[in-house]
């Protein structure tokens, strides 16, 4: 069963996969917000344009040094341990936009938490987008936990939530704060904050 977290709460993924992992996903999805408000979309409004969010994962060290980035610029990490599913320029469709592959097994030992973000890159703002989330799947297709973003508004970026080495275990844990940027890069700096 999903754990369906709150912000700022945490969820032990080997708990949720019932054994030890060797690879999860993460996905990030969203639907632009339909010009008749949220609720037309629920029963039928149209929507108008796209929008294109941009899913990263930041790799830190212990100590919130930054070690790798992984995003639509750099598809792979510099050891082939995380992998981007690529950009998805509008948003549309079912299921997840964007998601990140993490080989669990292949990630060096020197990572301790690899930081899930959300920007836009043509600086469209979260408050055109509606239905958003981010995911954990295991690498048989099992959803272990989701994070429902509500919180819309003026700003271009959002640390979404992180994964941290916990001895043999690794937990998620659902961020949701609001960051301004372009790209991962620019997010870097606030999402070692929360680390």
């Amino acid at each position: 069963m999903t754990v369906t977290l709150q912000k700022n709460s945490s969820v032990s993924l080997q708990k949720q996969a019932g054994s030890a992992l060797t690879g999860i996903t993460l996905g990030v999805g969203w639907d632009v917000a339909s010009s008749g408000g949220m609720m037309s979309k629920l029963f039928g409004g149209g929507q108008s344009g796209s929008i294109d969010l941009d899913a990263s994962c930041i790799l830190f060290d212990g100590n919130g040094k930054p070690l790798d980035i992984v995003y639509f610029g750099q598809l792979n990490s510099k050891d082939g341990s995380v992998r981007h599913s690529g950009d998805n320029l509008t948003g549309e469709g079912d299921g997840d936009d964007e998601s990140i592959a993490i080989d669990l097994t292949r990630l060096p030992g020197l990572v301790e938490t690899l930081v899930l973000t959300v920007n836009s890159f043509r600086g469209q703002t979260f408050d055109k987008i509606q239905n958003a989330y981010g995911r954990v799947v295991n690498s048989n297709g099992k959803e272990l936990a989701r994070f429902d973003i509500s919180d819309s508004g003026p700003h271009t970026g959002l640390v979404l939530a992180s994964v941290t080495r916990n001895g043999g275990d690794w937990t998620f844990k659902a961020i949701g704060a609001r960051a301004t940027g372009r790209t991962a890069h620019d997010l870097t700096a606030e999402a070692a904050r929360h680390i």
